[in-house]
């Protein structure tokens, strides 16, 4: 089940206040979107060049102007002027400044970090073991025991999922088709849930496939994103029924005698080979 995103600008994930020109950002799962008001007398190559670098602007912005009006000048001399409700897409290379005597305002979703000087992200980036967890051959039981039957299993499946992640202070990030993505400060807490988990799903006869990575991720608001979260649902992707892989860092981090090779996968959108382990403790008190 994808997210529904809704925030507000009266509360961003990130601001700036400069002499001549506020900002404020929010993040919507993938989607970056920036207000921007800017007080009669701002000019970029004034005003934020000192900030960002370069002669010119050197981002493309694509939005709205909500208020006041706005004016470019390119490269080779021409210029373009906005008004109220004019929907923009201004290319690299440009100097921007008001017009007017009163604040000019812009909803933008491109050029938002090249143009401000906002970092490469709003939120911090932290070492966290991830887990996922999806049901094997749920289409088939979602057959069998028709849509009123298949959503109160999946309904207890949930429940119990939720409980664990309780028990082991695991974080749920997102409910991911008929599973889950979760983190963890370490793996040892991560394995033994996706242990209670999957003998949770066994009394209910579900199957469960699960995946623990360990790495780097980009935290925006109660989301997580980067390269460790898809390789941790490929690692997920390749354990079979009922069994839990965990990658080479994870084993690593844990105890080694717990796991059993299960040698090199090549695993879709990565680079290379990883070597994943099968995590055998049969009970989440291991």
């Amino acid at each position: 089940m994808r997210k529904r995103y809704a925030k507000s600008f009266q509360t961003p994930d990130d601001s700036q206040q400069y002499e001549f020109s506020s900002l404020a950002l929010v993040e919507l799962g993938d989607l970056t979107v920036m207000r921007a008001v800017m007080h009669p007398g701002w000019r970029w190559s004034s005003h934020m060049r000192p900030v960002v670098g370069g002669d010119l602007c050197p981002a493309r912005h694509v939005g709205v102007v909500l208020g006041g009006r706005i004016g470019f000048t390119f490269e080779d001399g021409t210029t373009l002027e906005l008004k109220v409700d004019d929907v923009f897409d201004v290319p690299p290379g440009h100097d921007a400044y008001t017009l007017g005597d009163e604040d000019c305002t812009l909803l933008q979703w491109l050029g938002v970090r090249a143009a401000t000087g906002f970092t490469v992200g709003v939120g911090d980036r932290v070492l966290a073991t991830l887990l996922f967890t999806d049901l094997v051959g749920s289409t088939e039981q979602a057959t069998r025991l028709g849509d009123v039957g298949w959503n109160d299993l999946l309904s207890q499946h949930y429940e119990s999922i939720r409980r664990e992640l309780e028990r082991f202070r695991g974080q749920e990030i997102d409910t991911t088709g008929d599973g889950v993505l979760a983190t963890f400060e370490g793996p040892a807490a991560a394995l033994r849930c996706a242990t209670a988990i999957t003998l949770g799903a066994a009394s209910l006869g579900l199957a469960v496939r699960a995946g623990v990575h360990v790495g780097e991720v980009q935290v925006v608001g109660a989301d997580v994103r980067g390269v460790a979260v898809h390789e941790a649902a490929r690692v997920m992707a390749a354990a079979g029924p009922n069994e839990i892989l965990a990658s080479e860092t994870v084993r690593a981090l844990a105890d080694p005698a717990a796991f059993e090779d299960r040698g090199l996968h090549s695993l879709k959108g990565l680079d290379g080979k990883r070597r994943l382990f099968a995590y055998i403790a049969t009970r989440p008190d291991q």
